[in-house]
């Protein structure tokens, strides 16, 4: 029953370990809950209804995603799309949050239409090997890099841009002793030594006045403020084909990027090296979007935070699905679970970043032609702050390479015409 449901293979995994996992996922990203609503409101928009339409923004495609594409990935609102939905396109262009909300309902309907035709699939095929080996390093770069931010160890500066935090400061300290603890329990190799870690870095807190525990259970604020709020007078516009344009933009390659990211660190690969029902994952994260829109929050997109799960051993739709129950759980138990300070789950986004390095060894680095690109793909996400920003200049830079060495016969015609829309995308 267990395989027919969630694809759990008894010879890789067990029930137990899949729980764990999910459960794992689920504290690495938790933090969305506060972040996305606090983002959002800036608009305008209804905070409490915000905080609903945020989780069952996570708990709908979570659940498809286990139930359906039988695959250990969680999905909610993404980091930066909800960003950019507030300060770029409603603060900046001047535009109501309902415009905005239609631009992403535009969105995921396009994303629905790619994902039907197989064009998200063809985009995959397109990018080289040494690059997709990169975008599992990459990624692991970057969510260490979160994870050190989330700690407060590194900081902004106006002078060099990041420098060292206050090592002083009571959330700092704790994330430090949560690192030393989780660190300690993967080399005893205790099974769960991720969540088992989040746990006690917690209870750690409370002495030190980081955790803080104000109730358990409270009454989950209507969505009717913000749901299905459309604007259709300017769907037509040009600022609607920007808007939709680079929404699509974004999504689709941090989507791909952690797909093929997580896929690789997980082994969940085909004998072609490419993510196992990719079709499937894609429909999951564009039925996502879609149905944020209409429950009022921005683009869904499935998160990187994914890999604590895998990690964790992590490998079937069990995992996702213990994930999106933890979700909806939250609905009554936000006043827990938010109270697990970011500091008790910045160690295992570290850890996990190291783990995920280990796809560097598949990179021919001897081979300038195609480590300079996976190189410049690897640093770029971390140092832009962007998954998808990290695949593009890896695209553009290995076309650039091989043409300016002659060797352009050796790129493939696909990933030429991934090269032009990156092009069109910085021009636009």
């Amino acid at each position: 029953m267990l395989q027919k449901i969630f694809g759990l293979d008894k010879s890789i995994t067990n029930v137990k370990t899949e729980i764990i996992a999910g459960f794992t996922t689920f504290l690495t990203m938790a933090y969305v809950l506060a972040v996305n609503p606090n983002i959002l409101s800036i608009t305008g928009m209804d905070k409490g209804a915000l905080f609903t339409a945020t989780v069952l923004a996570a708990f709908i495609p979570t659940l498809l995603m286990g139930i359906y594409a039988k695959l250990p990935f969680a999905l909610a609102p993404g980091m930066g799309l909800n960003a950019f939905f507030a300060y770029t396109v409603c603060l900046a262009m001047g535009c109501a949050w309902q415009f905005a909300l239609t631009a992403v309902l535009l969105e995921g309907l396009v994303f629905i239409v790619l994902t039907v035709t197989n064009l998200r699939d063809k985009i995959v095929y397109a990018l080289p090997r040494s690059l997709r080996e990169s975008i599992s390093v990459g990624i692991g770069l970057f969510i260490a890099f979160i994870g050190l931010q989330n700690a407060g160890v590194v900081v902004d500066s106006s002078a060099t841009l990041v420098t060292l935090g206050d090592l002083s400061q009571p959330s700092t300290l704790l994330a430090i002793i949560g690192f030393i603890i989780t660190s300690v329990l993967l080399v005893l190799k205790v099974k769960g030594s991720l969540l088992i870690g989040i746990v006690i870095t917690a209870l750690v807190g409370i002495p030190m006045g980081v955790t803080q525990f104000n109730g358990v259970i409270s009454t989950p604020p209507s969505i009717e403020p913000i749901f299905c709020k459309f604007e259709w007078t300017e769907i037509f516009s040009t600022k609607m084909f920007l808007v939709v344009f680079t929404m699509l933009f974004i999504d689709l390659f941090d989507t791909i990027g952690t797909l093929v990211g997580v896929s690789m660190k997980a082994n969940m690969l085909d004998e072609k090296g490419y993510p196992l029902r990719m079709r499937q994952a894609f429909m999951c994260d564009a039925i996502g979007t879609t149905a944020g829109a209409i429950l009022g929050t921005s683009t869904v997109s499935t998160y990187v935070e994914s890999a604590a799960g895998v990690s964790e051993g992590g490998r079937s739709g069990l995992t996702s699905t213990t994930t999106a129950i933890c979700f909806l759980l939250c609905l009554f138990l936000a006043p827990f679970f938010l109270a697990l300070p970011s500091a008790a789950t910045a160690p295992v986004l570290i850890l996990v970043g190291l783990m995920m390095l280990s796809a560097v060894t598949k990179i021919e680095l001897d081979n300038y032609l195609e480590a300079v690109p996976a190189f410049i793909c690897i640093i770029m996400m971390p140092m832009t702050y962007s998954i998808s920003d990290g695949i593009i200049f890896g695209v553009l830079s290995h076309v650039a390479i091989h043409v300016c060495s002659g060797k352009f016969r050796q790129v493939a015609v696909g990933t030429y015409v991934l090269a032009a829309l990156f092009l069109l995308k910085f021009l636009l």
